[in-house]
Parts: C-alpha cells; sequence; structure tokens
C-alpha cells in the first residue's frame, strides 16, 4: 500500500509543477511580478503590483513594471509613469513625459489623467499653458466624480488647492 502511494505522489509531481519543473512557484511575490512583466505577461493582479513595489522604494523595478502595463493599455499604470517622472523617481525628472503619460491616460478616459492633465495644463508644467483647456480636463474628471477635481472646481481652479505649496518651486515659471 505504502509503495502504491509513494508512486502515485511521485507520478502526479510533473502535474503540480510548473511548466519550468518548479514545485512551489511564487505567487505574490515582487520577484513573480517582474518574472511576468518580463514575459510579456501583464495582468491586473501584476500592474496593480507596481503600487507596492514603488511604494517600497523600488522606483526603478516599479518604472519597469508600470510602463510595460502602461504599453498594454492600463491607464492607472500610465498615471503612475507620470508620477514617476514628475518627481525624477527610478529615472530623471521629466515634467514632459509626465504631461505625455498623463494625456495618454486622459485621452483614455481615465479620470485621474483628466485631472493631471488639466492641472498641467492650467500651470503650464510639461505641457504649453492652457488655462481654459485645462479647466475643462479638470470638469471632465470632477464629473466622473473624481473628489480632488471636484475640490479644484469648488475653489475657482486654484492649483494652491489640490498641492503642498512645499511644491511650488516646481511650478515656477522656468524663464
Amino acid at each position: 500500500m505504502l509503495k502504491s502511494l509513494a508512486i502515485a505522489v511521485i507520478a502526479l509531481c510533473p502535474v503540480l509543477a510548473n511548466a519550468d519543473g518548479t514545485l512551489n512557484p511564487e505567487e505574490m511575490t515582487i520577484g513573480r511580478m517582474m518574472d511576468n512583466i518580463r514575459n510579456g505577461h501583464t495582468d491586473m493582479t501584476t500592474c496593480a503590483s507596481g503600487y507596492f513595489i514603488t511604494k517600497s522604494g523600488r522606483h526603478v523595478m516599479a518604472r519597469e513594471l508600470f510602463e510595460a502595463c502602461a504599453e498594454a493599455g492600463y491607464t492607472g499604470a500610465m498615471t503612475w509613469m507620470s508620477q514617476l517622472d514628475n518627481n525624477g523617481l527610478g529615472g530623471d525628472y521629466d515634467p514632459e513625459a509626465a504631461a505625455d503619460w498623463d494625456r495618454r491616460a486622459a485621452d483614455a478616459g481615465d479620470p485621474v489623467g483628466q485631472f493631471n492633465l488639466g492641472l498641467n495644463m492650467i500651470r503650464g508644467h510639461g505641457v504649453r499653458r492652457d488655462v481654459e483647456q485645462g479647466q475643462r480636463w479638470i470638469d471632465t474628471a470632477a464629473e466622473s466624480g473624481l473628489p480632488v477635481a471636484r475640490r479644484m472646481q469648488a475653489s475657482g481652479y486654484d492649483p494652491d488647492e489640490v498641492t503642498p505649496d512645499a511644491d511650488n518651486w516646481k511650478y515656477a515659471p522656468l524663464f
């Protein structure tokens, strides 16, 4: 009996193993998420893990993950790429690239991308200053129910309402 059980377990091992022969593969680890990305697998769980990766300070890794997910059409990853570029995390500080990511997300219907693009346009940060178009983007995000967009509308579109004054240096005119 014991011999039969041992043979059955050995026979099942290949069935229980991953395609590469791993018997107990990682599932919800950073390593697994990065393997998914590097193997071209972008899914909701993998893309959402970028939040935890960047919050842990692994910005280069988060950038790799978010970029792949953004290219696959995940608008939340586009807004995270904007945040990384706008703060020089895992790469250079690049307000133009940040605004480009926000535009892609906004054009795809993402309320956070719409809000960010509107705010960028009102400030002229990373894009040509266009207060009226910026307000329209804020309005669109507010119509979607985004609370911060509604707050900005209520303030008369005052950027100081939604951004700490500690960041004012970043948004000052460059010339």
